[in-house]
């Protein structure tokens, strides 16, 4: 099979296009043909430095497509079946082999291409917004990164819930852009006084909750963004900024940091049955996937180069 490899970390330049050994189908899993991968934060983040557990690696969380072999201890997934699959690496290839128990069927008709993008940003945004961040109708949440996969799942989920959206992004253009799915207020955060303008539209209260996927000064700002008793969430270091956050900011205000990983709880019945709530409601068209741009699988490098140049509004796509 063909995939997108690199035989060590770094810049997007790193991967190659090449031939792979097929990945062999284990009593367990499903093999799945690739229709759509969606390029996650934490694909750039490996590929800039992460583990390499083989070499040549092939990175990637998340791709959907057709089942085209089932295990031999699988007994609710069949071949013909399009499902929708996480992973720790491999997602960036023709074909890759999943455990089916991290795979979520798709609705018949439903589009490949959308509901590749579904579980780990709305799961992530739903996990910060109300397992971990007890989001209730009425409060003020911030959101960085809005126009990210996460941060365009959360402006909707959380304007659903009935609360006031304030989200962060790089550029007023971005932010436009977020207008449609519920954005509230849009603060640009390339601008110094940025903390100062969420006051502002609080009217200096501050927010209830904050869901922050930057980490270092960003992260730090979100704390000081807080109102009294108000809750953060660190869900990823986006900005690659290891800054240490003096918690002892929080003691003043009755305040509390909680660190968010959707990958230690996928496999339980719980996140289990929400992504595929989430799944659904893509497929109905109550909440909506932004497809930036796709490119294909061969030019991966380049789709990896424009997620990093912070252009990209909601999802980059590559196509096998």
């Amino acid at each position: 099979m063909k995939a997108a490899v690199y035989y060590e970390t770094g810049e997007p330049d790193v991967l190659r296009y090449e031939d792979v050994p097929d990945p062999v189908c284990g009593p367990g899993d499903v093999l799945v043909r690739v229709e759509a991968i969606s390029i996650e934060g934490g694909d750039t983040l490996n590929r800039a430095g992460g583990e390499m557990p083989a070499v040549p690696h092939v990175v990637g969380y998340q791709c959907a497509g057709e089942v085209v072999e089932v295990g031999r201890d699988v007994s609710d997934r069949a071949v013909g079946q399009r499902v929708v699959a996480t992973m720790f690496w491999g997602s960036h290839a023709e074909l890759v082999a999943v455990p089916a128990m991290l795979t979520w069927p798709l609705p018949q008709g439903a589009d490949v291409i959308a509901l590749a993008c579904v579980p780990v940003a709305f799961g992530t945004a739903d996990d910060c917004l109300f397992e971990f961040g007890h989001l209730q109708a009425g409060e003020t949440v911030l959101i960085q990164a809005g126009a990210s996969g996460v941060g365009v799942a959360a402006i909707q989920l959380a304007s659903r819930a009935g609360a006031t959206v304030i989200a962060t992004a790089s550029s007023d253009g971005r932010l436009e852009r977020l207008r449609e799915f519920g954005l509230d207020h849009g603060i640009n955060y390339s601008q110094p006084d940025w903390v100062d303008a969420v006051r502002d539209v609080t009217g200096g209260r501050g927010v209830d909750l904050a869901v922050d996927s930057v980490g270092g000064p960003v992260l730090a700002g979100s704390v000081r963004s807080l109102a009294y008793r108000g809750r953060a969430i660190s869900v990823g270091n986006a900005g690659r900024d290891r800054q240490p956050l003096d918690v002892s900011l929080l003691a003043m205000g009755n305040q509390s940091l909680t660190g968010v990983f959707l990958g230690a709880e996928i496999a339980t019945p719980r996140a289990q049955a929400m992504i595929a709530r989430l799944i659904d409601d893509v497929a109905s068209g109550a909440l909506r996937v932004l497809v930036d741009r796709t490119f294909p699988l061969a030019e991966a490098a380049d789709a990896h180069a424009y997620v990093e140049s912070r252009r990209a509004v909601g999802r980059v796509v590559l196509i096998p």
